[in-house]
């Protein structure tokens, strides 16, 4: 299993032998390949490798997103693949929060209207003006989307996102649409994100350059992870080579 976890710590996620195949006969795809993973609570992880690798697909189960055809999903002690479908959006609710490439702000809300959409629905949320000033928005609070540039946009997402104060914070490609300098800035708002709120985050990115800020690094090709790195000393964001 892909870990060098240790004993005394605690483990966010354990998967356990996961295949995942698409479609049947000579068109059946293998997402997955039986993945074996732990990842210790409170890491920052970046997952790297080409597209089709099942780098998306990862993170689409641990997240609840999607089921594995095979094989087992721990988050804490509970199996998430032996909860239905209410129970995954439950979960989801309450420990998860995704960022994406594409930022799907609502153009008709300011900055902290679009944040807000979550806090109103999550147990313990912060105030959304505190996770906007938690990203570097302060001043940009009543603006709305289209006031805002990419990296902006970006991380209002990446605000509404962490509002909740999720256990999890899964980021798929998201600096994939912007130049380095706004990325390093959208990098720098995941980083504190997972210092100050002690959030599990995991990054898939095609950036070789973004792995030097991880804790871990784990390699994936062809459904499988082919290895995995720890770095006992992650750089920040702004020191990273694009």
């Amino acid at each position: 299993m892909e870990s060098t976890a240790t004993d005394s710590e605690a483990i966010a996620f354990r998967a356990e032998k996961l295949t995942k195949t698409y479609g049947s006969g000579e068109a059946t795809v293998h997402a997955l390949r039986g993945v074996d993973l732990e990842v210790p609570s409170g890491e920052m992880v970046v997952l790297l490798g080409p597209s089709g690798s099942g780098k998306s697909t990862l993170l689409n189960i641990l997240g609840g997103l999607d089921s594995p055809t095979s094989g087992r999903v721990f988050f804490g002690r509970r199996e998430l693949t032996a909860f239905d479908d209410r129970h995954l959006t439950l979960f989801r609710r309450e420990h998860v929060g995704f960022v994406f490439q594409f930022y799907n702000l609502i153009p008709s809300l300011t900055a902290r209207e679009n944040v807000a959409l979550v806090t109103e629905i999550s147990k313990n949320p912060m105030r959304p003006e505190e996770a906007l000033r938690l990203v570097g928005l302060e001043q940009r609070m009543e603006h709305f989307p289209a006031q805002l540039s990419g990296g902006e946009q970006q991380r209002v997402a990446i605000a509404r996102a962490i509002a909740k104060q999720p256990n999890v914070l899964f980021c798929d490609e998201p600096t994939g649409a912007l130049d380095s300098k706004t990325g390093i800035v959208v990098l720098e708002a995941i980083a504190r994100a997972n210092r100050e709120l002690d959030t599990t985050t995991m990054i898939i990115t095609h950036n070789a350059g973004i792995a030097d800020m991880a804790d871990r690094v784990l390699y994936m090709a062809d459904g499988r992870i082919q290895r995995s790195e720890r770095h006992p000393e992650p750089c920040a964001p702004d020191q990273l080579s694009w």
